[in-house]
């Protein structure tokens, strides 16, 4: 396998990255496999970069159900390819169990608990948000949220940029793009991607691989032409997951966009809140949009924004997997990549700020982000779904938030 080093598990948090050198494997059962990753879902808070953490830790080192070679193969795949990254590993790990069965199921068992939670927040959301308790709430979470979206970025832009120059000005103009126009622009994130190839690459000639592009029709056909709010959400949620990164915040900005600003389906408020509710349940952020289809056509809508933005990052598992190794090392992939991730960072960031003066509207929601960003960066920090829930019920105790921040 080529050299993936600076896609290595070192970088997720989960201690001294795992050597291609490893014991025999255990067996396990498919059930097993199926059983672990619907405890991770239920149980997996912390974000993508944890969430790969606890996999190498649980299945390459504890387990031994996955070869460190896979891992890592599964790990640079996920960098590389549009998709949530812990998403996709773990629908990668299920390939190298069982093929195309095994992530198809990995892939369900993974996001089935955190959809289910979402979901019936959202039913208790849409019951009773117009409460005042519940106003009082997500006053506290917004502001809490903006603080640990900060708190993402800087982490993923240490990552992402390093002491790279060109990643950082390119992830510059994207946060300033994005702040001015409160929206985030397909195109900057694919000229982004070319300019990296330009710069960073002497052959010109060498392009992104074409298995990792997934066509949008073999989602689109799963609903008919005559549902008129259905099919809109299948069809934007499934672009939406072409466009994440690495981070599952990395779509927060695009979703922004389209949802509140060109179809309208959520206000500014509602949007903010959906974006706190994935971040007090377990499992991949990119969740949040079950919450926002759920606002706009119930269970049904729901359904379809989680396909849409799975479906993809499943598709590209399953075409590039079993001819990944051809491309992992392909250095103009590598920096088109930097290039997308560098823009997408910045998206984040611009992103924060929009959502920020629509959350940090008074003094005490300044100080609720305050304190949140301050708890993040102590050694041993709280969790954040501990940190989102003491807002909330910092919020209800303070009362209904102001007109203005409604």
């Amino acid at each position: 396998m080529a050299n993936t080093t600076r896609y290595d598990a070192g970088n997720v948090g989960a201690g001294a990255p795992p050597t291609v050198t490893q014991a025999r494997l255990q067996p396990s059962s498919l059930g097993a496999f199926l059983r672990y990753f619907l405890y991770l879902g239920t149980v997996g808070f912390g974000g993508p970069i944890a969430l790969a953490g606890y996999m190498q830790r649980d299945l390459v080192e504890r387990r031994r159900w996955i070869s460190a070679r896979d891992y890592m193969e599964g790990l640079a795949l996920a960098q590389l390819a549009p998709g949530p990254l812990a998403a996709q590993l773990a629908i990668y790990l299920g390939w190298v169990r069982a093929r195309v069965l095994g992530a198809t199921l990995v892939g369900v068992a993974f996001v089935l608990p955190s959809f289910l939670m979402v979901v019936a927040i959202a039913a208790l959301y849409v019951a009773y948000g117009g409460l005042p308790w519940m106003h009082g709430a997500f006053y506290g979470i917004g502001a809490a949220v903006i603080a640990i979206i900060a708190r993402s970025m800087l982490k993923l832009a240490r990552l992402a940029l390093a002491r790279d120059r060109l990643l950082w000005a390119i992830g510059l103009v994207s946060a300033l793009v994005t702040a001015w126009t409160e929206s985030e622009i397909f195109w900057l994130f694919v000229g982004s991607g070319v300019i990296a190839v330009l710069v960073k690459v002497r052959q010109r000639r060498s392009v992104v691989a074409a298995s990792l592009v997934v066509p949008l029709s073999l989602t689109l056909a799963a609903v008919p032409a005559s549902a008129d709010i259905l099919l809109p959400i299948l069809r934007y949620f499934t672009v939406a997951g072409l466009v994440v990164f690495g981070s599952g915040l990395a779509v927060v900005p695009f979703l922004h966009g389209g949802v509140v600003q060109q179809y309208h389906w959520l206000t500014e408020r509602q949007f903010l809140d959906a974006v706190a509710v994935s971040m007090i349940t377990p499992g991949p952020v990119v969740i949040t949009v079950a919450f926002i289809g759920y606002l706009v056509a119930g269970l049904p809508g729901a359904v379809l924004a989680a396909i849409g933005i799975f479906v993809p990052c499943y598709l590209t598992v399953v075409v590039a997997a079993p001819h990944f190794h051809r491309v992992v090392g392909n250095h103009s992939v590598k920096a088109f990549v930097d290039g997308v991730t560098a823009a997408a960072t910045g998206a984040i960031a611009g992103a924060a700020f929009v959502l920020g003066r629509r959350a940090i509207v008074d003094l005490p929601t300044v100080l609720i982000a305050l304190a949140t960003l301050a708890l993040l960066f102590l050694p041993k920090r709280l969790p954040e779904p501990a940190l989102i829930l003491a807002a909330g019920i910092i919020g209800i105790l303070h009362g209904a938030a102001p007109a203005g921040a409604h």
